[in-house]
């Protein structure tokens, strides 16, 4: 149980916010050119090579902003945690929405990447215009009483934990929190892992011929519908709160063979029932993001809140990062056989 004193007061969390906001904005604004870049990229690209470039320069905003943004979140109240996962799960539900909508009708995928450069703008524009300091925290609020609840995470030798930046820890207590945390990191890394390995090594091989859509239009109708389960599961903690996100992983992991057993043996009869698996896949996805790092800021005090929600974030980039280095072998692979 933390403490009142454990708390930050408004005040402090204010002047933290500040300081912290003036030393994010660099990520912010490079975050902000490299998505633009993203778009820039890829629709004028005439190369397998050029492409890949727009891909990297996505990634690198995707994960900058993500564990700079994440991060803040030590600064408001915990349920923060639903309502920024929610909006990231309708980002991802927007974005895949409105390629399949505008190509079905009749853009090209050029002048579609090129409609979306207002994104950037508009990201630059919440964070100088939008983002606002802290109010108080109700101690006796639901969040609050559910954090008394728990054990903490972390444990430290000193009983009081004086607020403030994660920049002021030092190495040792770093290690110590990041220790702490392999208990979510690790189920976190297996689930986008496995969904990942589906989506990057199976999606295109799913391919039905029984249906009045071709391969293209298959591929974009799974990407919409995984983006539709996260976002649901995402929005969700308000009715369901999920502490062993271990089983998550695992449910991830039968998804992910079940679906390489199709693929190997072409058993399942029809593309419904893949876009119900993929469904559920999404939901998985979005269940054990949103649980993790609600978990994570129930059971950190307010002094490793910030660097928890950082570091956590190389959960989904390392998980996605080894299902590429395994799905795509496995992708030409199966090509080959097939």
């Amino acid at each position: 149980m933390w403490t009142q004193a454990q708390r930050r007061s408004p005040t402090t969390a204010h002047h933290d916010l500040t300081a912290t906001l003036s030393l994010r904005l660099p990520r912010v604004l490079v975050s902000g050119i490299c998505a633009a870049g993203s778009f820039v990229l890829v629709a004028f690209s005439h190369s397998v090579g050029t492409s890949l470039c727009g891909v990297v320069f996505a990634s690198i905003s995707s994960g900058l902003g993500e564990v700079t943004f994440l991060s803040l979140t030590a600064f408001y109240p915990r349920a923060v945690i639903s309502w920024w996962s929610s909006g990231t799960g309708g980002a991802g539900l927007l974005g895949a929405l409105s390629y399949l909508g505008l190509t079905q009708a009749g853009l090209s995928p050029q002048q579609t990447l090129l409609s979306m450069l207002g994104i950037p703008a508009l990201l630059l524009a919440s964070y100088f215009l939008l983002l606002t300091s802290p109010e108080a925290q109700d101690p006796g609020g639901e969040e609050e009483a559910e954090s008394a609840a728990r054990q903490p995470l972390i444990r430290t030798e000193a009983p009081e934990s004086k607020p403030g930046s994660s920049s002021s820890l030092s190495l040792r207590e770093r290690w110590t929190v990041f220790k702490g945390l392999l208990w979510y990191i690790v189920p976190l890394v297996v689930v986008y892992f496995a969904e990942y390995f589906i989506n990057q090594g199976l999606f295109e091989l799913l391919f039905f011929w029984n249906t009045s859509l071709s391969h293209a239009q298959q591929y974009r109708w799974y990407q919409m519908l995984y983006q539709a389960g996260v976002f649901a599961s995402r929005s969700s903690l308000r009715c369901c709160r999920i502490r062993f996100t271990w089983a998550l992983a695992l449910l991830q992991c039968l998804n992910l063979v079940f679906l390489l057993a199709d693929v190997w043996f072409g058993f399942l009869p029809s593309i419904y029932l893949v876009f119900l698996i993929i469904l559920y896949e999404g939901l998985l996805g979005g269940a054990a993001y949103v649980n993790t790092f609600h978990n994570i800021a129930l059971e950190t005090s307010d002094e490793h809140r910030e660097f928890a929600m950082a570091a956590t974030c190389i959960s989904d980039t390392l998980g996605i990062s080894l299902s590429g280095l395994l799905a795509l072998p496995l992708h030409d692979f199966l090509c080959q056989l097939s």
